[in-house]
């Protein structure tokens, strides 16, 4: 069953179910084994065991990032238990106008955070989600905004984990520099670029629509809060720390310096390297795992002296922060092992994929287009952007012959991918950053995919007439001109035939 079409399957029946039953952890689980059924020839204990043992390897793989959403889940609750948290959200009532301003912050905010898109999607929830709650914007909403400027902003972002990554994915006997041609994909990478754009577009018209409109409806009154997480807002609401903004703007910011930090700290800033060099070789999991248990020091340290918290008061945020984060921790990690089934030492998607690739490329002008379809359905079938550029670079490398006549063309392929791939993650329910954009909302998750899924479609279509011209005229600037111009045809109509929202 590996490298063939039933390598398909386990995405394709995780995906159904979800939108059919709205339990993503049934159907997470039904998906993984019936890949491990595939892969084992129908063998019912040696299908458990590969279950587990590739949730084992991948949960091994990812400890630093599990890490990091529990110490994440400490520190608000800390900041939560402080009162900084209601302080906060209290003072931005009075200084933030509306809705829209809001929104507005919460995007620039996203924008600022640009190192990481796990960091961003929490960070930003944390921080934005009390002043949000007061406009009653549908959480739904939240997560949108939060996830359109965590992977699309951190692809386009010279620094970043990101970067790292794409210039990662080049095979070593292509010569060619990583990170000077991801900077050359940035003007080219369309859905990044036309996802800021509609983003700005639907909070200053205030034109949501599809299932997005209903969210928006529905929180008119009051704000929709999933179930699982009311207790986190009633602590947030009953919390009687006397605590000021200041104590939950210091160990924000003393969380984003000190990640920064070990970031460079990890890529060698310390034995000479640059800056760019640094950040382009640091272990993003680890250093996000030690700021935060910087961050978590610094609280005690700030908090206790002066009495805001009771020492039992902050050991009780243990427990709390782990259980507020559990419902997305379990998630990613059915996510990690649905992806490891579908990888290379088992199914081999993405061998399969390869081979389609292959076999279609044959009309050059078609190449960029078709890199950023595939990259898109691969990206949503898998969850995941890094797993996606890493299989479909190298293949762009081989299917196109560099010379100095092509490398123009293969910028364009690149951006593609990049493109689709951000595109995919962006609309797949089992995607990492969709996930933590939904935990960092604390918006449900299947929720946040069905309200994000139409505006994801809206950008891509634009993308693919972009990604046409650039394959018939070799120019990135007439493919992004071709985009853009997309885009505004698409925000006119919109704007024509959406009323404003109240």
């Amino acid at each position: 069953m590996e490298t063939s079409a039933w390598s398909l399957l386990p995405p394709v029946i995780t995906i159904v179910l979800a939108l059919l039953t709205k339990e993503v952890y049934f159907s997470l689980i039904t998906g993984i084994f019936s890949g491990a059924l595939l892969f084992t020839g129908g063998n019912f204990l040696q299908s458990i065991s590969t279950f587990f043992t590739i949730m084992a390897g991948k949960v091994g793989d990812n400890v630093n990032i599990l890490a990091f959403l529990v110490i994440l889940g400490i520190l608000v609750a800390a900041i939560t238990k402080s009162g900084a948290t209601r302080a906060y959200g209290e003072w931005a009532r009075r200084v933030i106008s509306g809705k829209k301003s809001a929104l507005g912050l919460t995007a620039f905010l996203g924008m600022l955070i640009f190192i990481d898109d796990y960091f961003n999607c929490l960070t930003v929830g944390t921080v934005m989600r009390p002043v949000t709650d007061k406009f009653k914007i549908a959480r739904a909403k939240l997560a949108y905004i939060i996830d359109a400027t965590a992977a699309p902003i951190c692809i386009i972002a010279p620094v970043s984990s990101w970067a790292a990554a794409v210039g990662s994915s080049l095979p070593e006997e292509s010569n060619l520099d990583g990170f000077t041609l991801f900077l050359q994909t940035i003007p080219f990478n369309l859905y990044a670029i036309l996802t800021m754009i509609f983003m700005v577009f639907i909070i200053v018209s205030g034109r949501d629509f599809a299932t997005m409109r209903k969210a928006v409806d529905e929180s008119r009154d009051e704000v929709q809060i999933p179930a699982e997480y009311k207790d986190a807002v009633a602590e947030e609401n009953s919390s009687g720390g006397n605590g000021k903004i200041i104590d939950l703007v210091l160990p924000l910011a003393v969380l984003i310096a000190s990640c920064v930090y070990v970031m460079l700290y990890t890529g060698g800033i310390n034995e000479g390297r640059t800056i760019a060099e640094a950040f382009a070789d640091c272990d993003a999991e680890a250093s996000l795992a030690m700021g935060g248990f910087i961050s978590l020091i610094f609280i005690f340290v700030l908090y206790l002296p002066r009495g805001v918290v009771k020492f039992s008061e902050l050991c009780e945020c243990f427990s709390q922060g782990f259980k507020a984060m559990t419902p997305a921790i379990f998630i990613l990690c059915l996510a990690w092992t649905l992806s490891g089934i579908c990888g290379t030492d088992y199914l081999n998607l993405g061998g399969y994929v390869g081979l389609i690739v292959h076999e279609h490329a044959a009309v050059a002008v078609f190449l960029p287009v078709i890199f950023f379809l595939v990259a898109i359905g691969l990206a949503f079938a898998t969850g995941t952007s890094w797993g996606t550029f890493g299989i479909l670079i190298p293949i762009a490398l081989a299917v196109i012959t560099l010379t100095p006549e092509t490398y123009q063309m293969l910028v364009l392929c690149i951006a593609a991918i990049l493109s689709g791939a951000v595109g995919g993650d962006h609309a797949s329910p089992i995607s990492d950053t969709t996930i933590l954009a939904s935990a960092g909302a604390q918006c449900h998750h299947l929720e946040h995919v069905a309200t994000q899924v139409p505006y994801v479609l809206t950008v891509s279509a634009c993308c693919v007439a972009g990604y046409l011209v650039d394959g018939f005229t070799q120019n990135g600037w007439l493919g992004l001109a071709t985009g853009f111009a997309c885009m505004c045809a698409v925000m006119f109509i919109v704007k024509m035939k959406v009323p404003a929202a109240d």
